[in-house]
């Protein structure tokens, strides 16, 4: 029988009190933020599904980007309902993920991060390049969801109802990945980042559940960018380059990639700490810098590993 310890149980008791009542108390701009946020956490827990492999991909986020771009086409330009292009759109982006996983399994180390890259940025060289379809640097626009039409809780157009909607499907693509974390697929691809060639002298096949791993990360991230997508009503090739890759990569440092809940804390903290800083919007950046190279320093496996950290120091 699973225990849970009185500090489990308070935040599993209050989490949906607060999810739940947050939209109601705030203005439009936070409610905007908080799904924003959802958004974000989606895609720092399908990054991570890459990670425990040990390879980091700086194609995410262009993955994300296959599937706003999916979308935008399916809803957009064809019509077809929210609930149908959601998931044809991920998968479209799996498929992307799958088919620039073969060639990346065969690397390693630093030369996965570059190739990676360079696939990222060919991916997104071509949304700019071919005006039809994609629409080149003007990109597309896209419609608010409709599920029911004529309901106007489900008017997804309004913020408060479209944060309900995101925060649905984030919770459902959350538990999909931890089921896929705790398995043993999630053990295999952890045991691939540890000892490869043990890994392999067993015969377990490297290249398969590196793109196993690639794929599903590559499929979440494509919900993801559904999600941005529908809720900003136009997507452009710079909204999936380098500088939002940068900043996914410092949640993922910041938090900590060691268990599934790492990546999640980095990006909710230095979400409302940017918040917190937007009067000193210039020096954000460096404020984030400087504090990256502190937990590099101090807390090399990031905050995740502050409370062991202090158990230690007692």
């Amino acid at each position: 029988m699973l225990k849970i310890s009185y500090k489990q149980a308070f935040i599993l008791g209050t989490l949906p009190v607060v999810l739940i009542s947050a939209p109601f108390a705030i203005s439009g701009y936070k409610v905007d933020l908080l799904t924003t946020l959802l958004i974000n956490i989606i895609l720092v827990s399908s990054f991570r599904l890459i990670t425990t492999t040990g390879g980091w991909s700086l194609a995410h986020v262009p993955m994300m980007g296959c599937g706003a771009y999916a979308t935008a086409l399916l809803s957009g330009s064809l019509g077809i309902p929210f609930w149908i292009s959601l998931p044809a759109a991920a998968l479209a982006a799996a498929l992307t993920g799958l088919a620039i996983s073969y060639p990346l399994s065969r690397t390693k180390g630093f030369a996965f991060f570059v190739a990676s890259f360079a696939a990222g940025e060919a991916i997104r060289l071509c949304w700019i390049r071919f005006k039809i379809p994609f629409g080149g640097h003007k990109g597309l626009t896209i419609p608010a969801p409709v599920l029911f039409e004529n309901v106007a809780w489900m008017d997804f157009e309004e913020a408060v109802p479209y944060y309900f909607l995101t925060l649905t499907v984030t919770l459902l693509s959350l538990m999909i990945m931890y089921r896929f974390n705790a398995s043993r697929i999630g053990d295999t691809w952890r045991a691939l980042a540890s000892e490869e060639n043990l890994a392999k002298s067993i015969g377990i096949n490297i290249v398969k559940y590196k793109m196993l791993a690639f794929s599903v990360g590559s499929f979440f991230a494509g919900v993801a960018g559904v999600l941005l997508a529908h809720r900003l009503w136009a997507i452009e090739p710079h909204q999936f380059g380098f500088t939002t890759t940068l900043y996914l990569l410092v949640w993922v440092v910041f938090g900590g990639s060691q268990t599934f809940t790492g990546p999640i804390v980095g990006v909710v903290v230095l979400t409302f700490l940017a918040e917190l800083l937007r009067p000193l919007v210039e020096w954000v950046p460096m404020i984030f810098g400087a504090i990256i190279i502190l937990i590099l320093i101090y807390l090399p496996n990031g905050l995740e590993s502050l409370p062991s950290k202090l158990r230690l120091n007692k």
